[in-house]
């Protein structure tokens, strides 16, 4: 006799829903086993038959880190071209590279973390390019396209399962462990939420990534925002994954507790379900849960919570069924269709921003100059895999108009360096060898990546070698050597020609010249130390730093202008390189391109006034084109960059990409970059009141369009609006028409102008089409800090449709039912909540308690004011009460006169959580305006009325 095989456990069970399955697993792991799978790298279960699972894929705009991939453009490209279908088939080629990557290499992960929906708020933050727009609704119609095709249109399985990125408010790489942004309950539920809101719940969202920040004072990994808000918006089980090393920080940065055990608990009550921390070692994570165990601060029903998350996750993406899982053999990787995908949205993601005289297109017989730092260049950012094919614009210009009639000067300046002595730098010859690309090979952290330390190190000698020097902005300057290696400093110390491109977490490609006696130092930004020749070579030393006198051969607008004068046509291509100021980890500090770049443009422009200036950027620059007869913008291309350029440059394909964010004229525009109230600083193209260089939704073509026959109709909920648009121009283009709107007659401060819709559509000349929009009237409506709650306005709202926000073609206005404005019942119980102000100045939002609630505080411990509109007192109050903590005054005035009332709380509390009830006597009936001043290190969370 045989014996018989033992059943399937019920888990194994295809037949049975995925939460009976989970149950029964969670029933049959031990407690050690689920502590375990808290930690981002999971360990295998084998006496379950158990797989190790990991948490994390980067695939912002195609596979990362894991070598060799299809790279798309960057994520704000991806957003210019405002074209979802476009998005969601990048979003499933670059799902079907995972898992054709996985079946090779199984420390690919199905967990992918993307998309980037933090709204570009401020174009100095560094990571701008990792977004897709200013406008929530703009970025979640982009990131609920992408996340389509990263999840794939199976209605159980899961081709993959994407985590939105960084819950929240998080705009900033300064200080981003540990600044706090200030988000009144306004901005809160109607800008930073509502991109992650409209895309969960558009369902192919498996989680989201809580990011370093705070918010009003308390950390995102412990954000309540993530019971009370993400898990109301869908019926899935959400995976909350945190960012690497951020629940550390919780006590290590932070210090917003004592104990990692304390922290730790925190976090997985708050809503975290997996732990990013220590890299590949789980040991730190799982001692942390187990002493918060010990301690009672967790209970294993809250580990199988977190466990069970994951769990769902995994059974969606088909592990526990690979014979019913239909991604399992998928193989798609850099095919012709891929290829063909990455230049259609290349070509897509290109914005002409100016086009006098229509210089574009470039007649087929010009000879052309491309000049610029970024002229032969396909850069790749933190987020890119290493590219399979590369395209530069000087590449797409050759092949598209031939070599014989295209010239180049790169525009660095070629310069040696001189010792003392009289020697110079010199860059041996490298030894044959193979080339290395950095990450060519995949790593599952690049930032551990070490510089090469095979090739020779820089000595001197009498003749020394020419250096191609570029100046990136800020002094920050990369040297290459003549072979097109770049100076880089390995962890041995020493200097050498031996990087492709400048990257890695640390940059090791980049120094400053500083001004020394009669010549310069010359200082290693990734080490802040100096070079120093010395007998083995040249290296970066803290002692015996060597002078150096700049010998400069040519400058680099002495080439362009010699190339340009010779051209019918000059093609300037300017930028950023996305590894060099402005990036993860640093901001930018001006909108200003960097000075070697306008000398460039600026001696291509008086050499040739026939000047077409391409910015090649992560962000916006403020760029002076009054006397640029054309401009166009796009973001870093992926690799078919230069192709996609040169095909638009030519006629090939018209330019339909829109601007996803404001193009401001200065500095002088911009708020703070911590300054997170974009209602209250006018930021964006929501409240901007002033005149931008490039308005939101700009963007021109080769054709024109005109639009027509608008009507608009309000029923069941719903305001329906349709038009026409004909293509009056003579050639096929893509035109974006956008739907606007504004409230006439506000209440309260509402939106300049605010995008409900929007379409891509083809069209030939000649073609005339139809277009209708169906927008919910909930969108018409705003969070009333009165009321806490959602509401939509009765009264007039002008419909406004166009190519831009700013270019208006068709207007009615449509009268909605409502409900109206009421005063604020402040003589209830319910008083005044003190974060949910009106208007303010010199205040911030911080945290009431560890765990929820909001206070406000003066900033800097100084003084701030806030006001209230329109209190009702009923038929009278005579006594007010305040819960405070800290110490100083607070005084309370009705409109504008004087105060009425001071509470001062002259001895400390014990700590900022610890509140006391002050109360004085104040007299007051009817609606007014209340004034309140906060001075000292005072912190108020409620003032109630009574008497």
């Amino acid at each position: 006799m045989t014996a018989k095989t033992p059943p399937a456990p019920p888990f194994r069970d295809p037949h049975l829903p995925f939460a009976k399955r989970i149950d029964d697993l969670l029933a049959r792991l031990t407690l050690d086993e689920k502590v375990s799978f808290l930690h981002q790298f999971a360990p295998a279960v084998e006496r379950l038959g158990i797989a190790p699972f990991r948490t994390g894929q980067e695939a912002l705009h195609g596979v990362a880190w894991m070598g060799p991939a299809t790279v798309f453009p960057q994520s704000v490209g991806l957003g210019a071209t405002w074209n979802t279908d476009l998005v969601r088939r990048v979003g499933e080629a670059v799902s079907k590279e995972v898992r054709a990557m996985r079946a090779g290499d199984d420390r690919v992960g199905l967990n992918v973390w993307a998309p980037t929906v933090n709204l570009l708020r401020h174009p100095l933050w560094g990571r701008n390019e990792e977004g897709y727009s200013e406008d929530p609704k703009l970025t979640s119609a982009i990131a609920t396209a992408y996340t389509r095709g990263l999840r794939g249109d199976h209605p159980v399985y899961w081709r993959t399962a994407p985590v939105l990125k960084h819950w929240l408010a998080h705009n900033n790489e300064t200080d981003r462990a540990t600044s706090s942004s200030s988000v009144r309950p306004r901005v809160l539920h109607e800008y930073d939420l509502r991109a992650f809101r409209e895309t969960v719940q558009a369902g192919a969202v498996a989680g989201v990534m809580p990011a370093y920040n705070l918010v009003n004072g308390r950390p995102n990994h412990v954000s309540p925002y993530l019971r009370e808000q993400l898990r109301t918006w869908t019926d899935e089980d959400l995976l909350v994954c945190s960012d690497a090393g951020a629940p550390s920080n919780l006590v290590d940065h932070e210090h917003y507790f004592d104990t990692h055990e304390e922290a730790t608990a925190a976090a997985l009550l708050a809503g975290v379900d997996s732990f990013t921390d220590h890299g590949t070692d789980g040991s730190k994570i799982v001692a942390r849960v187990h002493g918060a165990l010990a301690r009672g601060l967790l209970t294993e029903k809250d580990v199988d919570t977190a466990v069970r998350r994951q769990l769902s996750v995994r059974f969606r993406l088909g592990e526990f069924d690979p014979h019913d899982d239909p991604h399992a053999g998928t193989a798609e990787f850099d095919t012709p269709a891929h290829r063909a995908l990455a230049q259609e949205a290349a070509e897509q993601a290109v914005v002409l921003l100016k086009n006098d005289g229509d210089l574009l297109p470039l007649a087929p017989d010009a000879r052309i100059a491309v000049v610029g730092l970024l002229a032969d260049e396909c850069k790749l950012d933190w987020y890119s895999g290493t590219l399979i094919h590369r395209s530069t614009p000087l590449e797409g210009l050759y092949e598209r108009f031939g070599a014989q009639r295209v010239e180049f000067a790169e525009g660095v300046d070629r310069v040696r360096l001189r010792l003392a002595d009289g020697s110079f730098l010199h860059v041996p010859a490298a030894p044959e060898a193979a080339d290395e690309a950095r990450g060519a090979a995949g790593a599952l952290d690049p930032a551990l990546l070490a510089g090469r330390t095979d090739l020779p190190p820089l000595t001197a000698d009498a003749t020394g070698t020419e250096l191609a020097l570029a100046d990136w902005g800020e002094g920050v300057v990369t040297l290459r050597a003549p072979d097109g290696r770049y100076l880089s400093v390995a962890e041995d110390g020493l200097v050498r020609a031996a990087a492709d491109q400048p990257g890695g977490w640390v940059v090791q490609e980049t120094f400053r010249l500083e001004p020394h006696e009669n010549g310069h130092l010359l200082r290693h930004l990734g080490t802040g130390r100096h070079v120093s020749v010395a007998a083995g070579g040249v290296k970066v030393a803290a002692e015996n730093a060597s002078i150096f006198e700049l010998i400069i051969a040519e400058r680099g607008e002495d080439a362009v202008a010699r190339v340009a004068a010779a051209a019918d046509a000059v093609l300037v291509v300017a930028g950023n390189d996305p590894h060099i100021n402005g990036r993860e980890t640093e901001d930018r500090t001006t909108l200003a391109l960097p000075p070697h770049q306008e000398r460039l443009l600026r001696a291509a422009r008086a050499a040739n006034p026939d000047t077409v200036l391409a910015l090649v950027s992560s962000y916006p620059y403020a760029v002076d084109v009054a006397r640029l007869p054309a401009v166009l913008w796009t973001a870093h291309g992926g690799q078919a960059a230069g192709t996609a350029l040169a095909r638009v440059l030519a006629g090939d394909v018209s330019p339909a990409g829109r601007l996803p964010q404001t193009w401001y004229t200065s500095d002088t525009d911009l708020p703070g970059l911590l300054d997170y109230d974009v209602l209250g600083s006018r930021q964006t193209y929501l409240y901007f009141e002033g005149a931008p260089l490039f308005p939101f939704g700009h963007g021109l073509s080769y054709a024109s369009f005109s639009y027509a026959d608008l009507a608009t109709e309000v029923a069941d909920g719903t305001l329906r609006v349709s038009f026409t648009v004909a293509n009056t121009g003579d050639v096929p283009a893509d035109e974006v028409a956008q739907l606007y709107t504004r409230a006439v007659e506000p209440s309260s401060v509402r939106p300049r102008r605010e995008l409900l819709a929007h379409r891509r559509l083809t069209l030939h000349p000649g073609e005339r089409t139809g277009l209708t929009f169906e927008v919910p009237l909930s969108a018409f409506g705003f969070w009333d800090v009165a009321r806490g709650g959602r509401r939509l306005e009765g009264g007039a709202y002008d419909v406004l449709v166009g190519a831009s926000s700013a270019d208006i073609r068709l207007r009615t206005t449509v009268i909605l039912d409502g409900e109206p404005a009421a005063p604020r019942a402040v003589a209830s119980e319910r008083g005044l909540a003190a974060a949910d102000f009106d208007e303010q100045s010199g205040i911030a939002i911080v945290d009431r308690a560890k765990t929820d609630g909001d206070a406000v505080t003066p900033e800097g411990d100084g003084s701030g004011e806030l006001l209230y509109r329109d209190c009702d007192f009923g038929e009278g109050v005579t006594e007010v009460t305040a819960r405070v903590s800290g110490t100083g005054t607070l005084e309370i005035s009705l409109g504008g006169g004087p105060p009425l009332a001071a509470l001062t709380l002259a001895e400390p509390t014990p700590d900022p959580y610890t509140y006391a009830s002050l109360t004085a006597g104040l007299v007051a009936e009817g609606v007014h305006d209340v004034r309140i001043a906060l001075r000292g290190p005072l912190r108020l969370a409620h003032v109630g009325f009574s008497g």
